[in-house]
């Protein structure tokens, strides 16, 4: 590991372009690979191997061969993930969400999480090998941390109007408002400015 690591995810836009996105936690990432209803369209799960690279790009940082995953597991990790985005929305949205998808986060946290281990030289090591039910367990258990947790009331959504990414604000002063300053705070402040430059051409 190094020093100049920066958690979160590069994304790109349907405009083919890539921006930094920290959503703040590891459940809130998996949302970016798809979800339910009309997020389908947007998901990259389709073979158990694409959990696995999922894995490289999290803020867990670990090779795709750190995972074994089955495709039951892999059903099992886009349930959780579904279920995730239902509850996370709910919560920016000042609801609690509901007892099924409660329960989807129980069922999958109560497998054993991924085993962390510490190398020789006191820097974080892969974790022993693990299966995917291992994942989706830790993935769950995050989930229920977040929304348990005192930054439950910080899930939000990204304030742009074309945009439903995700995250939670660990801020001091708690006022993100944004998915990403790179994208649509950016865009934001363009058309901001535009709008009093057209107003002072009036």
């Amino acid at each position: 590991m190094t020093d100049e690591w920066t958690p979160g995810l590069v994304l790109q836009s349907p405009e083919g372009a890539r921006y930094h996105f920290d959503p703040g936690a590891l459940c809130l990432e998996l949302l970016t690979t798809g979800g339910p209803d009309a997020y389908a369209r947007y998901e990259v799960l389709h073979r158990p191997e694409d959990l696995a690279q999922w894995l490289g790009t999290s803020r867990l940082r670990l090779p795709a061969d750190a995972v074994a995953v089955s495709p039951g597991q892999l059903a099992a990790a886009r349930t959780l993930r579904d279920a995730l985005w239902r509850l996370a929305a709910a919560r920016a949205h000042g609801r609690p969400g509901t007892a099924e998808d409660h329960a989807v986060l129980n069922e999958a946290a109560a497998h054993p999480p991924l085993v962390p281990q510490i190398a020789p030289d006191g820097t974080a090591a892969r974790p022993l090998r693990a299966d995917g039910a291992q994942l989706v367990s830790t993935v769950a258990r995050d989930a229920i941390a977040l929304l348990t947790g005192p930054y439950a009331d910080r899930v939000r959504e990204c304030g742009a109007a074309n945009c439903c990414l995700l995250f939670v604000d660990v801020s001091r002063p708690g006022r993100r408002r944004w998915c990403s300053m790179e994208r649509c705070g950016n865009r934001h402040k363009v058309r901001a400015l535009r709008a009093r430059r057209d107003r002072t051409e009036e």
